[in-house]
């Protein structure tokens, strides 16, 4: 079985997304995102697919949770749940968003990779991870140019 995987970005108040994009820009963890997904099995959302500058990720597999069965694009692998989504995937899968699919792989994760920001966003996709049963393992801060702190975290169990 696969290993499962949240790459996720949380504000302090929960805020993942507004109007189909990331409120705040931070390069270095764009960096790190890309580094953390390369040459593995992405998992999304079809509104976080949308989202994408770019379709579809260079050097990843990007497989989209859509309810849309005629639903195609491409580059992408369309799946009509996470089950199927994940099913036969070997190595790690990186599941990427949006709230609706980290609610869904929460459960089926085994760790998260979690950049903090510390700041409350307005946004209207939020995430509100419970800690209660993960262990951190690794905590780094940084703060962007214009001052903007942030972490990034890996939770495991």
């Amino acid at each position: 079985m696969s290993e499962i995987v949240l790459v996720v970005a949380i504000a302090d108040n929960g805020v993942i997304g507004k109007d189909g994009a990331i409120p705040w820009h931070i390069s270095d963890d764009m960096k790190r995102f890309k580094a953390l997904t390369m040459g593995h099995t992405m998992v999304m959302g079809r509104k976080t697919w949308d989202s994408l500058p770019k379709k579809p990720l260079p050097g990843r597999v990007n497989v989209v949770v859509t309810r849309q069965k005629d639903w195609r694009a491409e580059g992408a692998v369309t799946a009509g749940s996470l089950g199927q989504a994940t099913a036969g995937t070997s190595g790690t899968v990186m599941v990427i968003g949006g709230a609706e699919i980290y609610e869904r792989a929460l459960p089926l994760a085994s760790r998260i990779e979690l950049t903090e920001v510390h700041r409350a966003f307005a946004g209207d996709a939020k995430f509100h991870l419970d800690r209660s049963g993960w262990k951190e393992t690794f905590r780094e801060d940084h703060v962007t140019q214009d001052g903007l702190r942030y972490s990034y975290v890996t939770l495991t169990r």
